[in-house]
């Protein structure tokens, strides 16, 4: 192992053909907007790769040279042959994403990442990619730094790279910390270490515990965080209540290998209809190119609550292929989530220096997030490069009014239903009783 604190080279790679992201309605065609994947160097056996880093998943692998599936063609894959040090297990593995699948087999092998090097290091080598846009953007595998209880290889195959890492590190060095660009000079990433381009101290940070909701109590899936509500131009947006069990305000997911801001589609739905001069296609939502719109995040908990502004470019993509004067939404609807509310993707991430500590003797996991985005200055470029919206300014629709009143239709309904929900839990106690228990694979 290398010693603590290093900087890490990052790549962002525009994404081009082939390149979506699901909305709830389709996909979105993300063909020459301001999407990127963000990659490192690893070496895997003595071999090279470009790897996607990944807050949103757990596991580390990689295309080996028997995946001959079209997702996989024209991008460096590992060679089994060709490295001294690889056992294989025999055993499967499969994940799934929100968008696109990979499986393969378990193996070990010599990792290596800037200075930390990790001998007997469980990863997947990938027969079958689909769906991930590996041709589109040339990456060849996924580093993946969430939390260990969301790895698809199985702990008796050893440990996640980020978590052997961290094993070497002194405990207040056991962080990663990262900035999304639009290029390699202002995107950065950092283990044990912060950039001191974007903060000389940790003081400069505002801090979130990490959420367990829907999890339990001292355990964690995903670098989750309170999600308070929106603003919408300094207007407060609230947002419907979480489907998160246990969770008392919504929410999301810092998630590096998503691009969008992705939310439950009535809310997003509302979201657009504030902001106005938006339409929702086949293809997900549309915002009229000039329609200029500063969007905030407030979150945490009580004293620790912060907001965080989008560039308003990221609210609103600008497509060179588009020339109607309609762009991407960079906020778009997905209810497949369930781990969460909202994905926090690259359209927030850009916006932000994150720096993600694991879990210490004193404390739980948590995030530290410092706001890079200027929104005067922001808005004013915007202005600039789009033009002036003479249209009316937005305009924040209120939630629907929940009704406290039960009629007797309404009793009806609700015993109806109750005994419904009944026989489906106890059908579901005797499935789980009778057939062995499986892993979830799917992310979130």
């Amino acid at each position: 192992m290398g010693g603590p604190g290093i900087s890490i080279p990052v790549t962002p790679v525009p994404r081009y053909q082939g390149a979506t992201a699901q909305g709830t309605n389709g996909d979105v065609s993300l063909s020459n907007s301001n999407e990127y994947a963000y990659l490192v160097d690893v070496d895997i056996g003595g071999q090279s790769f470009e790897v996607l880093l990944d807050t949103g998943s757990a596991d580390l692998w990689v295309v080996s040279s028997n995946c001959t599936t079209q997702d996989c063609t024209k991008v460096p894959k590992f060679d089994t042959s060709d490295t001294t040090n690889l056992t294989l297990s025999g055993a499967d593995f499969h994940l799934g994403y929100l968008l696109g699948s990979v499986t393969g087999s378990i193996a070990t092998d010599t990792v290596t990442l800037g200075a930390y090097e990790v001998s007997s290091q469980a990863l997947a080598l990938a027969n079958n990619t689909s769906g991930l846009d590996l041709y589109g953007t040339g990456y060849s595998g996924i580093l993946g730094l969430t939390f260990p209880a969301e790895a698809s290889i199985p702990s008796t195959y050893g440990q996640t790279f980020i978590d052997n890492v961290f094993a070497s590190l002194d405990e207040n060095d056991r962080f990663f910390a990262y900035k999304l660009g639009k290029n390699q000079s202002d995107s950065s990433f950092t283990i044990g270490q912060l950039d001191p381009n974007y903060a000389n101290s940790s003081s400069n940070f505002s801090y979130i515990p990490v959420s367990s909701a829907g999890v339990g109590d001292g355990r964690y899936n995903f670098w989750k965080v309170p999600l308070q509500y929106i603003t919408i131009n300094s207007t407060r947006f609230d947002l419907s209540k979480s489907s998160v069990p246990g969770a008392s305000t919504n929410i999301g997911i810092l998630d590096t290998g998503t691009t969008l801001l992705l939310g439950p589609s009535a809310d997003v739905a509302r979201f657009w209809q504030s902001v106005g001069n938006a339409r929702n296609t086949d293809s997900g939502w549309q915002v009229r190119c000039n329609r200029a719109v500063i969007v905030g995040f407030v979150l945490g908990d009580g004293d620790d609550e912060k907001e965080f502004v989008l560039d308003p470019a990221d609210a609103n993509w600008e497509q060179g292929s588009q020339k109607d004067g309609w762009c991407m939404g960079g906020i778009q609807a997905n209810d497949g989530v369930f781990s969460g509310d909202w994905l926090l993707g690259d359209t927030f991430l850009r916006n932000v220096y994150a720096a993600h500590y694991a879990a210490t003797d004193s404390s739980p996991p948590r995030i530290g997030l410092l706001g890079t985005t200027d929104p005067t200055a922001a808005l004013a470029q915007f202005r600039d490069a789009r033009g002036d919206d003479s249209t009316a300014p937005a305009q924040v629709h209120p939630r629907a009014p929940r009704s406290s009143h039960l009629t007797g239709s309404d009793v009806c309904g609700i015993a109806v239903v109750c005994g419904f929900v009944f026989g489906v839990i106890l059908s579901l106690l005797l499935h789980m009783w009778l057939e062995p228990r499986g892993r979830k694979n799917s992310r979130y």
